[in-house]
């Protein structure tokens, strides 16, 4: 059998050896056959053993293997072990033969590609758009901590190009002396040393330095890449979108920050930022994230994973379930911004019950009636608790639903995984609420409210629907068998 496989795979590769010298194949011409892996997952999981086999006969079969290898060949050209590693070392120059030859047939049928010139390409801009994406993650994270240590009202004042820290007794001094006019030091930290206020200082100052590094991180490798021709016009203007909201997110934060230095209406009510301005800085930086996250995963995956017609079908039966789910996830962590505005989790630290009642009787005490929905604390704290509960529900039936459904095995693990994630995330936030929000448990919550969004983000972009050119691959190959 191992001679016939590697007698079949030569004959091919010769074949095959002076299409690759052409810039492009002809439209009449069936795209390069790309050998078939011995397992049923598009992700290399499951059965089979990783070796290649002949590929199937006929177009159809040429077809599918070309569209599905453009699909995952960055996913496996970012690991060190790869499906083919199994094979020997003696077809390994033709298996490179074949894969090239798939990838220019992919593209030849109509495949679109958000990254030119290979797959070395795609891996390089699919790394840095990750790396992006971690940074803005811990951005949002340090963001977190800032406030929940009351670190955000420590510089009173703002540069869009960055200010050197204090270097001297004598700048500390100057910077201590702006903050002691503050309403913050006034009405919370009187008193406060000097000592304790550089502990805020640097950390509300080390939140706006990473925030201005994601500039550099973003802009220098984008220029390199537009230079070396990798990115299309399509993902340029998107990147380029990105960028945009990225510098206007630095103006948003400072827009939040004067807020908070503003003297508040009575005497009796502590300084703090709008939770309008603090929910509005959270949603630009979560659309950020979000952003880059399915950017990158459309460069590293142009298709979803199919196998299939009957998992493609059962694909859309999920992601019509999917899509408002995501929508809940996001809104959920979109109202845990207004109940940090508002220090709601400093309110009815008991659960299931707020105090001795389910829902307090001042819900609705504020005129006009939506009031209450944004700087209520019982209601915000309420409303949170009700999306946060939704939310579990939803994906837990999104769970079972899917059991029922063939699908590709890959999707329905990822599925569990969410579950997981939100029932971890539903138990970090009643543990902040009972401990009365804690530094580490509130900055773990928020990391695990964007790390369910992120899953859903996954979830949802391996659901789309795959291009027409793999629709029709899959009809053919249906047809055939």
């Amino acid at each position: 059998m191992g001679s016939r496989v590697a007698a079949a795979l030569l004959r091919r590769g010769r074949d095959q050896a002076s299409a690759l010298l052409m810039p492009r194949l002809p439209r009449s011409a069936p795209a390069p056959a790309q050998p078939r892996v011995g397992s049923t997952s598009s992700y290399g999981g499951g059965g089979g053993g990783g070796c290649l086999l002949p590929p199937r006969p006929g177009p159809a079969g040429d077809f599918y293997s070309a569209s599905r290898f453009a699909s995952f060949h960055a996913f496996r050209s970012l690991s060190p072990k790869t499906l083919f590693g199994q094979c020997t070392r003696k077809m390994s120059t033709t298996a490179a033969t074949l894969n090239s030859a798939a990838a220019n047939g992919a593209a030849n049928l109509g495949l679109k590609l958000l990254v030119t010139k290979g797959p070395q390409a795609q891996k390089a801009v699919g790394i840095w758009l990750f790396g992006c994406a971690s940074w803005v993650f811990c951005l949002v994270i340090l963001g977190g901590i800032t406030r929940l240590t009351r670190s955000g009202l420590s510089m009173t004042d703002w540069k869009f190009t960055g200010e050197i820290p204090p270097m001297s007794d004598d700048a500390w001094q100057l910077e201590f002396e702006k903050y002691k006019q503050s309403p913050e030091y006034k009405r919370v930290n009187k008193g406060m040393g000097l000592e304790d206020f550089k502990f805020i200082y640097w950390m509300e100052y080390a939140h706006r330095m990473w925030g201005r590094a994601l500039g550099f991180i973003f802009v220098g490798p984008f220029a390199y890449f537009i230079a070396k021709g990798y990115v299309t016009r399509q993902l340029g203007l998107r990147l380029s979108t990105l960028f945009a909201l990225g510098g206007a997110q630095g103006l948003i934060g400072w827009w939040m920050v004067k807020s908070g230095l503003e003297e508040p209406t009575s005497e009796y009510v502590q300084p703090r930022v709008s939770p309008y301005r603090l929910a509005t800085h959270l949603t630009s930086a979560f659309v950020i994230y979000c952003g880059i996250l399915w950017t990158a995963l459309s460069v590293v995956m142009p298709d979803p994973p199919t196998g299939s017609i009957s998992w493609v079908n059962g694909a859309a039966k999920i992601r019509k379930l999917a899509i408002p789910i995501s929508a809940v996830v996001g809104i959920t962590a979109i109202s845990g911004a207004f109940v940090a505005g508002n220090d709601a989790g400093h309110a009815y630290n008991s659960f299931p019950k707020m105090g001795e009642t389910w829902i307090p009787e001042d819900v609705f005490s504020m005129e006009p009636f939506i009031r209450n929905f944004f700087e209520n604390t019982s209601t915000v704290q309420l409303n949170h608790r009700i999306l946060a509960t939704t939310t579990l529900l939803s994906v837990c039936g999104l769970w079972l639903a899917a059991r029922k459904i063939d699908m590709h095995p890959a999707i329905k693990s990822l599925i569990g995984s969410t579950l997981g994630m939100a029932a971890l995330q539903v138990t970090l936030g009643i543990s902040t609420l009972l401990m009365y929000v804690p530094t580490s448990l509130g900055s773990a919550h928020q990391a695990g409210a964007l790390t369910l969004l992120s899953l859903m983000i996954l979830l949802t972009h391996t659901l789309r629907r795959p291009s027409p050119a793999l629709l029709k691959s899959l009809a053919t190959a249906a047809k055939s068998t």
